[in-house]
């Protein structure tokens, strides 16, 4: 049987990046969404989550941008003068190699996030990563941890396929920006291959095969109908980002502005929808997965690459929760 879980990120990001999401949901496949504890409209999203009994919600875990749950004096080495997040995915990578980056600190602002989330009454299905952070080595023990101590049993593992060249090559203008993206999911795939093993072994679950890593930014209705069409059998998550741009979206930062309205036509579109019921998809979300204890196929030949060492030695991390 092929399963979908289609997960929206940035919940909470802006009222109306919440709205778009829950319009994806109601009126297309959107069936997931996780929530981002420091967004501007975390209040409005948990009020708009109150009323959705088919829609699951996990943690969307923030390192890289907004103001962050915890003070800024307990997490010196995460923020800028001004106390915001503000480290690039790879700065927050280098940070931790070079010890910059106290790895206490993250799993400070890391339980905060999903303590805010399950204070508003909100029960998450799972964890993932804002821009994949989750993934890298130091901070994944982190969330694992994390999910463990709450009992969370699911964690996005963003290891995904190499989607095939001439799709990206649809693009036209944006052929160059849709290359990088590419390179990008390269990237974060490598660091999510070693992460699976991981979350096997802490007996975590996470869908098989992930889809929409390469594609963000440019997921349109022809997009997904490619990942639906060359869908396998087995558990699989896509992962998107749906809303609608306004003045509060372009001032967050994000590069993501008028895409996310070009996903909501997407997912919510006639042919999309058609799709998922020729092929027989059954659309579920993280509550519906069980332990897959096989590492995809793919993964293992993708490891025979030589792709360097990434490992990290970070010691061991204090354990205090003083912020509680």
């Amino acid at each position: 049987m092929r399963q979908l879980i289609v997960n929206a990120d940035d919940f909470g990001l802006t009222e109306q990046v919440s709205r778009g999401i829950l319009d994806a949901h109601h009126e297309g496949i959107v069936t997931s969404t996780t929530l981002m504890a420091n967004g501007g409209a975390f209040d409005a999203a948990v009020s708009m989550a109150r009323r959705e009994y088919h829609l699951a919600i996990g943690v969307h875990l923030n390192l890289t941008e907004g103001v962050p749950v915890s003070p800024a004096l307990n997490i010196p080495t995460l923020v800028d003068r001004q106390g915001r997040l503000h480290l690039s995915p790879r700065r927050l990578a280098q940070g931790i190699m070079t010890r910059q980056v106290n790895l206490a600190e993250v799993e400070i602002e890391l339980w905060q996030q999903v303590w805010k989330v399950l204070r508003a009454g909100i029960l998450p299905t799972h964890l993932d990563g804002h821009k994949h952070v989750h993934v890298l080595p130091g901070v994944s023990d982190i969330v694992i941890r994390l999910a463990q101590e709450f009992s969370i049993r699911s964690i996005r593992c963003p290891s995904e396929a190499a989607p095939k060249i001439p799709t990206l090559l649809r693009f036209g203008n944006s052929r160059a920006a849709a290359a990088k993206q590419y390179v990008v999911g390269r990237t974060v795939s490598i660091f999510a291959w070693r992460f699976r093993e991981k979350l096997v072994k802490a007996g975590l679950l996470s869908p098989a095969q992930f889809y929409g890593l390469s594609q963000t930014g440019f997921l349109d209705a022809q997009s997904i109908q490619d990942i639906l069409g060359d869908l396998p059998e087995g558990a699989s998550e896509l992962m998107c980002h749906p809303g609608y741009l306004d003045a509060d979206l372009a001032k967050t930062g994000t590069r993501l502005l008028v895409q996310r309205e070009v996903e909501i036509r997407g997912l919510t579109a006639h042919q999309v929808r058609k799709l998922v019921a020729d092929r027989g998809i059954q659309l579920i979300n993280y509550l519906y997965l069980r332990l897959e204890t096989q590492v995809p196929e793919r993964e293992v030949a993708a490891r025979e690459m030589t792709l360097g060492s990434m490992g990290i030695s970070h010691g061991s991390l204090q354990q205090e929760r003083s912020t509680k």
